[in-house]
C-alpha cells in the first residue's frame, strides 16, 4: 500500500487496479511455485490449478489469471480491504467505475507528454 501511497493513489484504487488481474491467462510455468508451495493459498483453487500444471512439464499450459498472484491473496486475507474485494466481487458496474476512475488517476502518474513521450508499438520494448 506504501508503494500505491507514494504515487498519489489510495488502498481502494490499489485494490480495484489489481481486479485486472481477472483479465487473461498465464501460462504454467509462471504459476506453478504459487499452487504447490504457497501457504497463503485456498486449497480447493490449488488443486484447480493443479489439474492443468502439473508439478513438472506443461510449462505452456495456460490456466485464468484470476486469483494466481500472490499479491491478490494478500487483498483478501482478513484485513482492510476484505469488505471492498467482496463489494466488487457482487457488484460488477460499481467494479467498472471504480476501476475507470483508477485508471485515470494511474495514467496520470508521471506522464511523458509529446516528444518526451512515446506510445510503444509493443508495450514489452521501447520503440
Amino acid at each position: 500500500m506504501s508503494m500505491f501511497a507514494a504515487k498519489g493513489l489510495s488502498p481502494q484504487d490499489m485494490a480495484v487496479l489489481s481486479g485486472a488481474h481477472t483479465i487473461g491467462q498465464s501460462r504454467c510455468f509462471l504459476f506453478r511455485d504459487r499452487i504447490y508451495n504457497d501457504n497463503n493459498i485456498n486449497a480447493s483453487f490449488a488443486a484447480l490449478r493443479q489439474q492443468t500444471c502439473p508439478l513438472s512439464g506443461g510449462d505452456s499450459n495456460l490456466a485464468p489469471i484470476d486469483g494466481l498472484f500472490h499479491s491478490d491473496q494478500e487483498l483478501f486475507n482478513g484485513g482492510s480491504l476484505d469488505s471492498l474485494v467482496a463489494q466488487y466481487s457482487k457488484d460488477q458496474a460499481a467494479f467498472f467505475s471504480a476501476f475507470a476512475k483508477s485508471m485515470v488517476r494511474l495514467g496520470a502518474i508521471n506522464t511523458l507528454t509529446g516528444k518526451n513521450g512515446e506510445i510503444r508499438l509493443n508495450c514489452r520494448t521501447i520503440n
